[in-house]
């Protein structure tokens, strides 16, 4: 077991959820604690989020190596698990790098029993962390009883749980991803509750709550009032994460701030920007926000995260992978509209390389990703 974590004094400049970072004021100084999920010790409680199609091993190591604390795998279904081999297409799933413990695995499905015995599939993978997924709000996972789903059916969310707890080791903390209900009926709310209750009686080390409805999606937006109930609700028996429109380096400290929680999951604002726990950092330790990445560093860190992608992948399927990826960082280049065109029919390392060439090769300051550029990457 770890000992009592410290605790520091934040004195930040931060934005309010409808500010860019550019329109920063000053906040009030708050305890800020370094967050433990169970025996398994985290640190810094700001961390990245599970992403689907996003947080693979190579976007997780590049988080890692800047600053992440801890970050989670991108959502796999029990089924797929279960059914998972060792062929070169798909080995990749479990894969872990040695620099980037603790990691957690997360898991989705629809029957307690699949649930539990994928849940020993992630727990063999060596992931260090098993996490549970309520909170998925996409149609096609949502007709099939999964994700955000099991909020209309407490009994069964809260039987998914007390099995994953049960056939997960003791040592490995099992935690759960939750919105803040279907939608915003009293029933929902009531639901909501009773799962968390039923996660505290699971022994569950901690839940990360988002602050929209499964029905709600991504828009409008999160309400974190909502998370300052739950941690009220729960004290010191549960660790509570929030999740939720944290998309600049001071957003995750504001959300702490303000609802009290034990720690913030940056999902949709780390993708392409790893420099974010950085900057969360530096803010934490009063010292001034961080300027953006110049134009060479994000060049670096590109070619280091197509190098992962590779090694993970292979040098084939790499280029189409890194797509996605390249698209996102180029929001980070102060002619991020141009860039972007550069890299949507991305084929080839030598086409990668051609676009950095073109677009990096000479050095400059960059910009901070402009709040309206983030998109409805699902979140799940």
């Amino acid at each position: 077991m770890n000992s009592p974590a410290p605790e520091t004094t934040v004195c930040a400049e931060s934005a309010r959820p409808d500010k860019t970072p550019a329109e920063a004021t000053t906040i009030a100084p708050f305890a800020l604690n370094e967050l433990s999920l169970g025996n398994v010790r985290i640190g810094f409680p700001v961390v990245q989020a599970a992403l689907s199609g996003y947080s693979d091993l190579p976007m997780r190591v590049i988080a890692r190596r800047h600053s992440a604390s801890y970050t989670i795998c991108e959502v796999m279904l029990d089924q797929f698990l279960l059914s998972l081999t060792k062929r070169e297409k798909t080995r990749h799933f479990l894969d872990i790098a040695d620099e980037e413990h603790p990691v957690g695995g997360q898991l989705m499905g629809a029957e307690p029993e699949q649930f539990s015995a994928g849940a020993l599939k992630l727990v063999e993978a060596g992931f260090d962390v098993i996490d549970v997924n309520f909170g998925c709000p996409v149609k096609k996972v949502l007709g099939r009883c999964r994700g955000g789903f099991h909020l209309s059916q407490p009994a069964v969310a809260i039987e998914i749980l007390r099995r994953t707890r049960d056939v997960v080791p003791d040592h490995i903390p099992v935690t759960v991803k939750m919105r803040r209900g279907m939608d915003d009926t009293p029933e929902s709310r009531e639901q909501f509750f009773e799962i968390l209750d039923g996660a505290i009686d699971a022994g569950l080390a901690g839940v990360t709550v988002h602050g929209r409805t499964v029905m709600q999606r991504y828009i409008g937006p999160s309400r974190w009032a909502f998370l300052k109930e739950v941690k009220e609700h729960v004290g010191d028996r549960l660790k509570i994460l929030g999740s939720g429109d944290l998309f600049a380096a001071a957003d995750g400290l504001e959300m702490m701030r303000q609802t009290g929680i034990d720690g913030v999951t940056i999902a949709r604002g780390a993708i392409g920007n790893p420099w974010i726990f950085q900057q969360s950092r530096a803010l934490a330790a009063g010292e001034p926000l961080p300027a953006p990445p110049t134009i060479a560093e994000q060049a670096t860190v590109m070619r280091e995260h197509f190098a992962l992608c590779e090694e993970t992948y292979t040098v084939q399927r790499a280029p189409l992978l890194m797509r996605k990826f390249c698209i996102k960082y180029s929001q980070s280049h102060p002619s991020y509209r141009e860039v972007r065109m550069a890299f949507t029919r991305l084929r080839s390392r030598e086409e990668f390389e051609a676009a950095l060439e073109q677009h990096y090769s000479v050095d400059g300051p960059g910009q901070y990703v402009p709040r309206e550029l983030h998109g409805s990457q699902e979140e799940c």
